[in-house]
C-alpha cells in the first residue's frame, strides 16, 4: 500500500534495472547485493541510486522493506497488498503472517488515535535455525 501523501514516480531505466532485478530475488536482499547483482550483470548503475529505487519502490507499496541485522532488506511486493511478516533474525527467511488489522486498531482506538498506517516485522527463529543453534 503506497504510503500516505506519495505520489507514483515516473518509469527510468533504473527503476526498470532495479525492478527487474529484485523480481529475481525469492528473498529479501540488501541494496548492496542487488547493486552486486547488477553490475555483475553489466549494469552501469550506482549504488544511491539502487537505494533511491528501492526506498521509492517500498513507498510505492511495490515492495517490502524490513531491517535485519542492522540492516535494511528489501523484496518484491507480490501481491501489491497490505501484509506483514514473520523473519528469522538469523538466517532471514521470511514467511508473510495474516495481518493484525482488529488489534491494531483496538489499541489505537484505546489511547485515541487513528491509525494513518503502520508496519509489523516478528522476529525469531525459523526451524532450522533452532536446530543449528540447539545442535552446538
Amino acid at each position: 500500500m503506497p504510503r500516505p501523501g506519495r505520489r507514483r514516480r515516473q518509469h527510468t531505466w533504473q527503476r526498470d534495472a532495479v525492478l527487474k532485478a529484485l523480481s529475481s530475488c525469492e528473498d529479501f536482499v540488501s541494496a548492496q547485493d542487488l547493486h552486486r547483482r547488477l553490475s555483475d550483470e553489466g549494469q552501469g548503475i550506482g549504488l544511491s541510486t539502487v537505494y533511491r529505487q528501492l526506498n521509492a519502490l517500498a513507498d510505492d507499496g511495490q515492495a517490502d522493506t524490513i531491517h535485519l541485522n542492522d540492516q535494511q532488506m528489501f523484496r518484491i511486493c507480490k501481491d501489491g497488498e497490505h501484509h506483514h511478516h514473520l523473519v528469522c533474525a538469523n538466517c532471514g527467511k521470511t514467511i508473510e503472517i495474516e495481518p493484525p488489522e482488529q488489534w491494531v486498531r483496538s489499541i489505537a482506538d484505546r489511547h485515541g488515535f487513528t491509525v494513518i498506517s503502520h508496519t509489523l516485522e516478528v522476529f525469531g527463529l525459523c526451524p532450522d535455525c533452532q536446530r543449528d543453534a540447539e545442535s552446538r
